[in-house]
């Protein structure tokens, strides 16, 4: 049997976990959290830290395995790249391409280079040399850490004291000790999911995003997005970096704004299974085996296996469960309103729960379906309205 390295087992990898096996694979899971219950379901779990390249390395070597899946996360997906370049496995882009792709101040200045429509930003090495720009600065920007996610160590300033404190802050919070600093754009935030097989996008999924909790975290969706006119301008974008970095088949995710003008600007690019679930939507919606197509890809399957299209045709989404502030769950409550819109929960909370960093902890991922984009947008809009979470 096919030994294959899953580089995490928390609650968004229980899908590819589930296609793994479908297929047949001796599955090993990594990461530091011995007790992510998905370890439970796989072959074997080695407690490694995922972005340690050089010791994921060595255990792919050591239990010569035949490919290396990524988790949803973008150190997961570099480190994938990385081990399947020094071990000659298919499936995944060259480690340079996938840095480019996945550091925020590469991804800019090739961005840039070629005219794809992105803020302007600008990069810093040291926290002297970002501060010596203040004077240049137009309020409001954004200063992020150019190698993490989930809004980690992100701030939008409109201020010279908030700017230092900022940069401070994404400085702290940056392996790399890089930051980039770009134009903050007034708007709405979605994402425009597709696959590609030979540099051409054969399905999509896109939706609007909504951060209830923490301002740079993505905790509600829903789609399709309201600007469906623009799904070619962004799957022309997928599309041209496909063909100028040689990109190999497999997800292209985007995050954009759309500003005032109706204008999308992108500000991330991912080539990894999104979080939270992200594919139960999408297949939902599409009838596309998109965790499938996610493992098969990374796992170096050829193109002629991607035979189905599929177009989003319900309305759907997911909510993250998520309390306002740290303490013990006493329970959870979902409104009637919502209830009869959910068609499936995972929630993995009991009361006793102890939550001790509200902006990162998550309960339980509700998915749900509504008729129509006016119930959708007025019920996903305002959730915080029908999801309740009791704190003592």
């Amino acid at each position: 049997m096919e030994k294959v390295l899953l580089l995490n087992g928390s609650h968004s990898e229980i899908s590819l976990l589930r296609e793994l096996k479908n297929l047949g694979k001796y599955v090993i899971t990594t990461g530091n959290l011995p007790d992510s219950f998905v370890h439970k379901y796989a072959d074997e779990y080695i407690q490694a830290d995922y972005s340690d390249m050089n010791k994921i390395a060595d255990i792919a070597i050591k239990n010569n395995i035949s490919g290396v899946v990524s988790c949803a996360n973008d150190f997961g997906i570099i480190t994938a790249s990385y081990v399947a370049e020094i071990m000659g496995l298919k499936g995944h882009d060259s480690f340079e391409v996938t840095t480019l792709l996945h550091q925020k101040d590469k991804f800019k200045k090739f961005a840039i280079e070629y005219g794809m429509q992105v803020p302007f930003s600008q990069e810093y090495h040291s926290e002297d040399n970002a501060l010596q720009d203040i004077r240049n600065l137009e309020y409001p920007v954004i200063v992020k850490p150019v190698d993490l996610t989930g809004g980690k160590g992100v701030s939008k300033v409109s201020s010279d004291d908030e700017f230092m404190q900022a940069v401070h802050k994404a400085f702290d919070y940056s392996r790399k000790k890089i930051i980039v600093v770009e134009r903050f754009i007034e708007g709405t935030y979605h994402s425009f999911s597709t696959f590609l097989v030979d540099k051409r996008v054969i399905g999509f999924f896109s939706d609007n995003e909504y951060s209830n909790v923490y301002r740079f975290f993505v905790d509600t969706s829903a789609g399709p997005a309201d600007y469906q006119d623009i799904n070619s301008v962004l799957i022309g974008q997928a599309e041209f970096v496909a063909e100028k970095l040689n990109l190999v088949n497999g997800v292209f995710h985007m995050q954009y704004v759309m500003d005032k003008k109706h204008k999308p600007y992108i500000i991330d690019i991912t080539r990894r299974c999104s979080g939270d679930v992200y594919p139960e939507p999408v297949e939902h919606s599409t009838g596309l085996p998109w965790s499938k197509w996610i493992v098969m890809s990374e796992l170096g399957y050829p193109s002629d296996i991607y035979v189905e299209r599929g177009k989003q045709t319900k309305f759907c989404g997911r909510h993250c469960i998520m309390a306002d502030t740290e303490g013990t769950v006493e329970d959870v409550i979902i409104d009637s309103k919502l209830k009869e819109y959910v068609y499936k929960n995972f929630e993995w909370w009991k009361p006793g729960y102890r939550i001790s960093n509200h902006f990162v902890d998550k309960l339980g991922i509700l998915f749900y379906e509504f008729p129509s984009r006016d119930i959708m947008n007025d019920i996903v809009k305002n959730i915080k309205k029908f999801v309740t979470v009791k704190i003592k």
